[in-house]
């Protein structure tokens, strides 16, 4: 399983090089380098201190949910865990970081069932806070209501019902009836046990904080890269913020890996509508997306040797029911 996972690295990896050709050829090859020769290299150190201080945080959340749920685990193999789970970072959702479960199970033994559920409450909270960040701008700029709305809709009906037993509950006993789905009962209840309990209202509010944080860290990255561009217009840190989180949500609910093209368009699209030029536009979209999806990706294949080393080969043992 873990060398499918690498192949689709690859294939992502390949991809967005394909991508970011055809942006490049859309834009003009010599116009975005003169706009990269444009750009203060002295600020990448800080951009890549940005990233880093958004895994960091968003560690404190993976971290804390593995104490709610009572699984023990010491604190630098769970940053290690954590970091290792970025490798994925250009799986579809990001759904890829499931091999966070793996790991923690090869290491305290613990069923992946109950730690699967952790990965959709991150991917809930951060979408909370992403949904937080975008309404603002939505309802301030007059942009992508709608759309904003309708997603968050989604995701409050979801954190409603995997929030309230007296809704799940019935649900999961019809599951029984369900012959292939009654033999994983177990595991589902397991994984629903989990999901009640970091989803209950402090929980939630502490975590959603935590992310609006950590994403606070990414998009005063992307207002940095853009002011540090010499662009004729008025950049604002709400604007950046909300153009950012935007272009994410979109990229996210495509589901394709880490919002390939998606995201970047939208980021590209929403800063030509602001007047930017379409060289400059471009070479922002592929710095940000380059210290941010990138790095992530870079950190994790770091985390991940470095698991290997200490714990030997990372194993995929099919679980029994």
């Amino acid at each position: 399983m873990f060398e499918k996972l690498k192949r689709n690295l690859l294939i992502s990896i390949a991809a967005a090089g394909i991508l970011y050709l055809a942006f490049t050829i859309f834009a003009d090859f010599r116009h975005v380098a003169e706009a990269f020769s444009n750009f203060h290299w002295l600020l990448l150190p800080v951009l890549l201190l940005c990233s880093m201080c958004n895994y960091l945080v968003r560690f404190s959340k993976w971290d804390y949910y593995l104490r709610l749920i009572n699984i023990n685990i010491s604190k630098v193999d769970s940053l290690l865990v954590f970091m290792s789970g970025l490798v994925m970072s250009v799986t579809p959702g990001k759904m890829g970081e499931l091999l966070k479960a793996y790991l923690v199970k090869q290491l305290t033994n613990t069923q992946i069932s109950k730690t699967v559920p952790i990965i959709f409450v991150e991917r809930i909270t951060d979408f909370v806070a992403l949904m937080i960040i975008a309404l603002v701008g939505a309802y301030y700029y007059n942009y992508g209501r709608t759309i904003v709305l309708s997603i968050s809709f989604f995701f409050f009906i979801v954190i409603v019902f995997l929030s309230n037993r007296k809704i799940a509950l019935p649900v999961l006993k019809l599951l029984e009836k369900n012959r292939f789905l009654n033999k994983h009962l177990a595991k589902i209840h397991n994984a629903y046990e989990s999901s009640y309990q970091m989803l209950q209202p402090a929980p939630l509010i502490k975590m959603t904080v935590v992310s609006l944080a950590s994403w606070f860290f990414e998009c005063l990255g992307y207002y940095l890269i853009l002011i540090n561009f010499p662009v004729k217009i008025n950049i604002t840190l709400l604007w950046s913020a909300f153009s950012y989180c935007f272009a994410i949500i979109v990229g996210a609910v495509s589901m394709l890996p880490g919002g390939l093209g998606v995201t970047e368009g939208s980021l590209t699209f929403m800063l030509v509508q602001k007047g930017v030029t379409v060289q400059y536009a471009v070479a922002t979209t592929f710095i940000i997306r380059a210290v941010t999806l990138w790095f992530a990706v870079l950190v994790g294949v770091v985390s991940v040797s470095i698991y290997q080393r200490r714990f030997g080969k990372i194993s995929f043992e099919p679980e029994r029911s």
